[in-house]
């Protein structure tokens, strides 16, 4: 009997208790040896390993495991260290590695931005004209320790070459050639050491193939496999796509590969009318991805079984793998440690643990005949249809409110500029006023007070207490600085999208549901379950204490709408526009409460909606078209003096700054300082005609800028925009950063700001 079998293409890397993430804080702390470090994540990379084997994955991937990010490893493998990181040559020792990702004291770190459409952030490759060296095989060490130490037959997994070039930056168009022919030999080295260990299988991860390349990007990637493939013909290649499906289907299946992986999740629709229109061919594997590896819903196994049949019918079973839609890093590791969440809730998900027992039941159910886990088909189709059913899910008035949204809705009474006038003629600002995005370190302390009070150790009226201490610290402290706009600091905050869930209907929490989001920074991602309604005001104790303490204005902090659809996992019943706007409503009236407390300027932020754009171009305008919708929604009720700021973080803004002006912000926030400048460019060609903020320095770097950096990056932004539209601010929040690095950084940006607006005013 023919036989399908399993796979996993990536399994998360910060352990059931982010052991990972402890790891790596105690290392960069001091606390731990290199050695001992070293010896902690070879312990937590093989106990991912073991797992995978006891779920009993026939093809376990190995080389996914990072100390920090897959796309750094990639770089530091081929030798791309930046000259600023005065790397000599060689295996790149764990300082520079570090550095690389974090900055240091005389290098500002490389680039950070997201890995496609997922909140997950990579660590941008920069290539600067030398020539890229091996510096050791590191999917060839992930695979030996798995074999030697584990008895696993490991799929070394590594970034393909095109994705690989596509995502990396400093070449022109016209040097991808020279690009391309100087990491060949690379891969093909790495490729032929394989070989001749006796890999059977290696995963080339090409997920820029689902985006929108064109036809001539297509013959470059068949000439790259053709070279591949000659240099080392023994050794089988698994292409893998995920998150869209495959762009360019009849070429991408006339690759010279030996397996071709497709999603069957996000990609499902086109994917599978490609095989039934062109068919797949018969010499090679299909990959077929058909658990959702983003989100954390639990599979209709009798739906998905439909599936493999119907597959099955173009393509042979024992050329079929199942496996995840994409790597399982995007989603926490198992629901077996969520014993509070409500069992309609629980019974319906699945973190990683658990799609991979949902694979290895589908091929179990295929193999041996599907009455063999007739009660795992059950049972996932019951829980699901269970909380379908749930009032939760079917609340009327929410409904009745989003079909009858009009275009008054998302509209302000006075054009920017007017409001403009208006607003300087409350707030009284300065030439260039000075900010920060929102929140504030978040000592040792500060957590300690949250988890006694959050533990019942501290009632209600003494965590506020403490709370307050904090913020008028903090107002304190930023007058001194001299900023001109102030922020109460997010103190009482875990988490920008967790604060408001928690305090609006339908959202759910996990206890430990962690997520990577970049580095060591884990998140633990809500989950929109139900119908989202406003309960109460959520925001405005905080703000109106903060605004008592100061005559400068203090912003009122909220997170906006479609972040908080990006950042959470969503439900899977409803068009996400639906969701986005359901939110937008609930958060229209924490808006109208500031407003009405006092609070003149509220700032909406928005650091995810790119995240949310869709890999194909064609796709794009209606995506942009609703969250546009959504965010308007969330602020066009205040008045025309009521300032609406907005915030944005590591994202290509050149592909959207038309929509961004669409947003009718007054003001908004970017970052600049890891692109180093270069996001000002976005604004050369196009006339940006509303307040704006370009972060001046990098808040992921424990390295203070000096007034003189900052003058550099100011002074360069106004080459292109009025200074009477121009703010100046970090370019993130503060949270994760030292006391005294920030008094000490924001201090200098006063400065900086101080010593431009002299040089404005002698003009």
């Amino acid at each position: 009997m023919s036989r399908i079998k399993s796979s996993n293409l990536g399994y998360p890397r910060i352990g059931e208790n982010r052991e990972w993430k402890k790891a790596l804080e105690a290392f960069w702390a001091g606390k731990l040896e290199e050695a001992d470090f070293l010896k902690r994540m070879e312990q937590i990379r093989l106990s991912h390993l073991q797992k995978q084997k006891d779920h009993g994955i026939d093809l376990i991937p190995v080389g996914d495991f990072t100390f920090y990010d897959h796309m750094l490893d990639m770089a530091v493998m081929f030798g791309l260290v930046p000259k600023r990181f005065r790397h000599e040559g060689g295996e790149v020792p764990l300082h520079i590695y570090f550095s690389m990702a974090r900055g240091n004291q005389t290098a500002v770190a490389c680039e950070m931005t997201k890995w496609f459409n997922t909140n997950y952030h990579y660590i941008v490759p920069e290539y600067e004209g030398v020539q890229p060296t091996l510096t050791e095989n590191k999917p060839l060490k992930a695979y030996r320790e798995a074999k030697e130490k584990l008895g696993i037959q490991g799929k070394p997994v590594i970034v393909g070459p095109y994705t690989f070039i596509k995502l990396s930056k400093g070449y022109e168009r016209a040097q991808l050639p020279a690009f391309i022919l100087q990491l060949m030999p690379l891969y093909v080295q790495i490729l032929q050491e394989l070989e001749q260990e006796g890999v059977e299988w290696i995963q080339f991860d090409e997920p820029v193939l689902v985006t929108s390349i064109s036809k001539e990007e297509m013959e470059t990637v068949a000439y790259i496999y053709r070279q591949l493939h000659e240099a080392a013909p023994q050794l089988r290649i698994m292409l893998q796509t995920y998150f869209d499906y495959a762009e360019w289907y009849p070429e991408l299946i006339d690759l010279p590969v030996q397996g071709i992986g497709l999603d069957f999740a996000y990609g499902l629709e086109k994917n599978l009318e490609y095989i039934k229109m062109y068919g797949f061919p018969a010499d090679k594997v299909l990959g077929v991805g058909l658990v959702d590896g983003r989100n954390v819903w639990r599979s209709d196994l009798p739906k998905k079984s439909e599936l493999i049949r119907e597959i099955t019918g173009y393509v042979s079973p024992d050329r079929i793998w199942l496996q995840p839609s994409c790597s399982l890093l995007h989603v926490p590791v198992s629901v077996k440690h969520e014993t509070y969440l409500e069992p309609e809730i629980k019974n319906a998900l699945a973190f990683a643990d658990e799609k991979l027992d949902e694979i290895a039941a589908l091929v179990k159910g295929f193999n041996h005949g599907f009455h063999t886990v007739s009660e795992r088909l059950d049972n996932s189709r019951a829980a699901l249809r269970q909380l379908a059913q749930s009032p939760v899910r079917n609340r009327a008035e929410v409904h009745r409110s989003v079909e009858n949204l009009q275009t008054h809705h998302l509209q302000r009474n006075l054009p920017f500029e007017e409001r403009r006038k208006k607003q300087q003629d409350v707030l009284k600002l300065p030439l260039l006023p000075t900010t920060t995005i929102g929140s504030f370190p978040q000592t040792s302390e500060v957590r300690q007070a949250r988890r006694k009070w959050r533990k019942g150790e501290w009632t209600g009226e003494r965590y506020d207490e403490f709370i307050r201490k904090q913020i008028k610290n903090w107002i304190h402290i930023q007058e001194e600085i001299g900023l001109d706009v102030l922020v109460h600091g997010e103190f009482e905050r875990t988490d920008m999208v967790e604060f408001f869930g928690e305090k609006l209907g339908g959202f759910a929490f996990t206890q430990n549901g962690w997520v990577q989001s970049y580095g060591s920074r884990c998140v633990r991602p809500p989950i929109i379950y139900g119908d989202v309604e406003f309960l109460e005001p959520m925001s405005v104790k905080e703000s109106v204490f903060a605004q008592s303490l100061t005559e400068k204005p203090v912003k009122g902090m909220i997170t906006g709408p479609v972040t908080i659809l990006n950042w959470s996992f969503v439900r899977d019943d409803l068009p996400r526009q639906q969701v986005a706007w359901q939110i937008a409503l609930a958060l229209r009236k924490e808006v109208e409460a500031l407003e009405a407390s006092g609070i003149k300027m509220i700032q909406v932020d928005e650091p995810a909606l790119r995240e949310g754009l869709p890999l194909k171009k064609s796709s794009r305008k209606e995506y942009l078209d609703w969250a546009v919708k959504a965010f308007r929604l969330t602020t066009s009720s205040v008045k025309d003096t009521t300032q609406i700021h907005t915030h944005m973080c590591y994202c290509e803004f050149h592909d959207f700054i038309d929509s961004i002006s669409r947003l009718d912000a007054d003001v908004i926030s970017i970052e600049t300082s890891r692109s180093h400048g270069e996001l000002v460019s976005a604004f050369t060609d196009y006339d940006y005609d509303k307040g704006i903020g370009l972060g001046v320095y990098d808040i992921h770097s424990p390295r203070i800028p000096s007034a003189d950096e900052i003058i550099a990056i100011i002074e360069r932004g106004l080459q292109v925009l009025e200074p009477e539209l121009f703010w100046v601010n970090p370019d993130c929040g503060l949270k994760t950063r030292g006391v005294e690095e920030t008094v000490a950084s924001l201090k200098n940006m006063v400065k900086a700001t101080q010593i431009v607006r002299n040089r404005l005013s002698e003009c």
